[in-house]
């Protein structure tokens, strides 16, 4: 079955980092784009970070100085390297993959993680 895992989600203060990592698994053999969304409490789920297979990324206005987004391709694996954090920073961060080629389910659209909460306190 063709999933992708989260870790690395806490609670920090705020000014302080963490790093998400997301690892795709399931007879995958590779994947067009990975990459983060977020969503708030009371909030609609918003763009974070996105890579493609090639190092082109897609980032948020409000990512700009702070996170970083970095893929290996060899491990299907997306990682989020987050500084700076805000207490507005605070959301369930979802990793997403789009155009996952797989040897025995062919090419899936998109799929999405179960999500690994972020806290930063103020």
């Amino acid at each position: 079955q063709v999933q992708l895992v989260e870790s690395g989600g806490g609670v920090v203060q705020a000014g302080g980092s963490l790093r998400l990592s997301c690892a795709a698994s399931g007879g995958i053999f590779s994947i067009d784009a990975m990459g983060w969304y977020r969503q708030a409490p009371g909030k609609q789920r918003e763009l974070v970070a996105t890579m493609t297979s090639v190092g082109s990324t897609n980032n948020a206005d409000f990512v700009k100085g702070r996170f970083t987004v970095s893929r290996d391709n060899s491990k299907n694996r997306v990682y989020l390297q987050m500084n700076s954090l805000k207490p507005e920073d605070t959301a369930v961060y979802y990793c997403n993959a789009v155009g996952v080629r797989t040897w025995l389910q062919g090419t899936l659209r998109e799929i999405w993680g179960q999500g690994t909460l972020v806290t930063v306190s103020s």
